[in-house]
Parts: C-alpha cells; sequence; structure tokens
C-alpha cells in the first residue's frame, strides 16, 4: 500500500504449483491489508511479468514475477493496489480507451561521508542539467541502463539532472499496468546496481535543502480501444487536443488537491512544490510552461501518436498503481461530466502572488501532506477509485505519519530558537 517492495522467495521447482495453485501467506503483518482474524490470503503470479533478476556477477541466477492478491473464497483482495489499478484499467476499456504512461524517473546518488556517515552526492559531482561528466555517477547510471534493457524495462533515454548527484531515466510508453509494475522492478533495480557501488539510490522527493527535487513527470495517452488511434489528438485544434483531451485535463484539475495525497504522498512530498525548481505549485495547465501542474508538449502535424497530456506532480515515491489509478479516475470523470477546460497560464506562476492567483482563478497544491489527506477524504472520484478497505487504510497509515512528523523537534528549530529564546 505505501508502494515499497514486499516479496517472498520459493525454489524454481515450486513455480508451477504456486501458478496453479497460487501461494498462500498471512496478510495480517502487511500494512494495509488483513486483520489477524482474516489474514489467510494467496499470491497468484501474473506470468505476464515474469523476468530474470541476475543482478551482478557471482550471484546465482533468479527470476522474479509479481502477483495479485486474492482471498480463501478466490476474489480479488481489496487492499491489493495493482487490484485497484486494473478496476481502473477496466472502467477505461468501458468507456472505449486504454490508457498509456510514460514516466521521467529522477533519483539521487548518494554515498556515505566518511568523517560521519552521513549520505551526501557523490564526491566531484559538479554536473548540471544534461552534462557529461566522467566520473562514477555517471558509470553507475550507464550500468543501471544496461541492467534495465536485460530485464525488458525499455528506456528512451537518461541524463544528469539539475542538482549535484542527481540522474534521470525515461521510461517508453507503455500499458498502465505494465509501466507500474516496470516501475516496481526499477526501483529495486536502481537501489541494487547502487549497493555494489557502494552507494545509495534515493527516490525521497526532496533530500537536500535548496537544492532541486525528485519528480516523476508522467505523460499520458488515451487510445482508442482496440486501435491505434490517439484520442487526445485534433489536427484542427490550437493546441492539438480533442475534446476528450480537454475534458481529461479538466478532470485532473478538478481533482488535482486530492490527487496529491496519491501521487505525493510523503511528508517530504511538499517541500518540492517550492518556487524556482520547475516543480509546479498552482493548479493550471499550459503549453511551455513548466511551473504549470499539467503541461501539453508542443507536436507536428504529422506527430500525432506522440501526443500526451503531461501531469507534472508525481514524485517517485508514489506506490506507482495508486497514481495511475487516481489520475485516470480523475481524468475519465472529466469526460464523464464533459468539463469545461480554464485557458492555459504561460506566465511564471512562481511570481504569482495570492491575489494574482485569485484573479487568474487559480487553485494551489496542498502545502503539506495534511492538507492532501484532507482533500482525499471528501473527493468522491478518488475514494471510489480506492474502494473504502484501501482509502481507510491509506489515510490511517498516511495520518500517522503526518502526526509523528508534526510533533519532532528538527534541528532547524533548535538552531533557530534554543538560545535566542
Amino acid at each position: 500500500m505505501l508502494g515499497t517492495v514486499k516479496s517472498i522467495s520459493i525454489p524454481s521447482h515450486r513455480l508451477a504449483d504456486a501458478v496453479r495453485q497460487g501461494e498462500w501467506f498471512d496478510g495480517s503483518s502487511v500494512e494495509g491489508f488483513a486483520r489477524v482474524f482474516e489474514s489467510d490470503m494467496y499470491l497468484k503470479p501474473d506470468l505476464n511479468t515474469l523476468t530474470v533478476t541476475e543482478l551482478g556477477a557471482g550471484t546465482a541466477p533468479s527470476a522474479q514475477v509479481i502477483c495479485d492478491i486474492f482471498t480463501p473464497e478466490n476474489e480479488r483482495f481489496p487492499g491489493d493496489p495493482r487490484g485497484v489499478l486494473i478496476r481502473a484499467l477496466a472502467e477505461a476499456a468501458e468507456l472505449g480507451y486504454t490508457y498509456t504512461v510514460g514516466c521521467e524517473l529522477e533519483f539521487f546518488l548518494l554515498r556515505p561521508d566518511p568523517a560521519d556517515g552521513r549520505l551526501r552526492p557523490v564526491s566531484r559531482d559538479s554536473a548540471g542539467y544534461f552534462d557529461r561528466p566522467l566520473d562514477l555517477g555517471n558509470e553507475v547510471r550507464q550500468e543501471m541502463v544496461t541492467q534495465l534493457d536485460a530485464m525488458g524495462i525499455p528506456v528512451e533515454s537518461s541524463h544528469h539532472e539539475v542538482a549535484a548527484g542527481q540522474y534521470e531515466i525515461d521510461l517508453a510508453g507503455q500499458d498502465a499496468l505494465k509501466a507500474a509494475d516496470q516501475l516496481v522492478t526499477l526501483k529495486y533495480t536502481l537501489k541494487a546496481v547502487a549497493q555494489r557501488h557502494g552507494l545509495h539510490a534515493t527516490f525521497m522527493p526532496k533530500p537536500i535543502y535548496g537544492q532541486a527535487g525528485s519528480g516523476m513527470h508522467t505523460h499520458q495517452t488515451l487510445n482508442e480501444h482496440g486501435g491505434e488511434s490517439n484520442a487526445f489528438y485534433d489536427r484542427n485544434d490550437e493546441y492539438h487536443l480533442s475534446a476528450s483531451a480537454r475534458q481529461f485535463i479538466a478532470g485532473q484539475l478538478m481533482h488535482a488537491r486530492a490527487l496529491c495525497a496519491l501521487v505525493a504522498p510523503l511528508v517530504n512530498s511538499y517541500k518540492r512544490f517550492v518556487p524556482g525548481f520547475e516543480a509546479p505549485m498552482a493548479i493550471s495547465w499550459a503549453q511551455m510552461n513548466r511551473s504549470a501542474l499539467i503541461r501539453v508538449p508542443r507536436v507536428s502535424n504529422t506527430d500525432r501518436s506522440t501526443l500526451g497530456v503531461e501531469f507534472r506532480a508525481p514524485d517517485p515515491s508514489c506506490n506507482p498503481y495508486l497514481a495511475f489509478a487516481g489520475m485516470l479516475h480523475a481524468g475519465l470523470s472529466g469526460i464523464k461530466q464533459k468539463l469545461p477546460l480554464p485557458p492555459p497560464v504561460e506566465e511564471n506562476l512562481y511570481a504569482f502572488d495570492p491575489e494574482r492567483l485569485s484573479r487568474h482563478q487559480l487553485g494551489r497544491l496542498p502545502a503539506s501532506l495534511a492538507e492532501a489527506l484532507s482533500e482525499l477524504r471528501r473527493d468522491d472520484v478518488l475514494r471510489d477509485a480506492l474502494g473504502p478497505h484501501l482509502l481507510e487504510r491509506f489515510i490511517e497509515a498516511k495520518e500517522m505519519e503526518w502526526q509523528a512528523y508534526e510533533t519532532q523537534v528538527t534541528g532547524w528549530e533548535l538552531d533557530t530558537y534554543l538560545q535566542v529564546y
């Protein structure tokens, strides 16, 4: 539920039995799963996700397969995040659509400082955006891409990002379920490759004060079901947006504040939504404006298949199954209700004060996880997307996280107040 990988290992000779009968396990100890008196459930492997995961010289070859969760009554468990996305995709299919996403995943490579053991960016990394440094971080990034390719995860490109020790890997557009499966595998793989070099790969949204945070800009497309036609494309529109695309964007804008609880799920996520680092703050859309929440990158008249809607709020700490399901439900709600799309804002939103935001009728993203959770509680579309079981447990876990953070005495407070007052 919280986006971390849970797994069990079985010998290869038991795989056939697991596929036929499932693999039983006790779900009572997994956060967001079942209570003690209803804990028995089983894993059903999805063989479409089977991949070899040989992660280094001298290690025994192994394989992984992602599983769906079922109850003893052979019903899909309502607390399974993968099942939430499968339900969302089924709803899209009923409306005649398939949902494709491609992600730009940002992360930091850190190493322990010999002096104090704290994690810091790879030493001697003074590179910036798109630079090609000849250092360990660059070598590790190339090895990561090679490893992902060997595991069948298509990488379109990779590069150094703005901050020291920060990198980006861009994934090709995929069916949303396959994309979520690949993201789960990718994050585990990147951590394993980094660890082999004495480094730590972190997907924490804002690990370093005053530096750019790590986002996961997500490019979305609806295709007409059973065909190759991009349902978002209209050659005659100023932005090449069809009526469905405009309504889809309007839906995501309407539910943006509640969506943040799913796509930016950590206390730390909201340290990223600050001016000056190309992260969104206001609920708006545009074509060229990278301070907007939703961007529609420009395409040519002959390139209709690549037109997509870029949602810029997600960060790489999110559970991709819940994030994509929430984004899809929000967009589809706009299509169902035929919501009108407000005009784009191409100005620098970081320079907008509250009065100017109000004049443009622009809302703001939540300033904290607590705000986002409050919005999620009130949002009927996203409540239905998650279902009562998972919604209740997700909010409960995240409110505990917020309360634990709220009562902390931070280093900033000590530095600022201890000797003054």
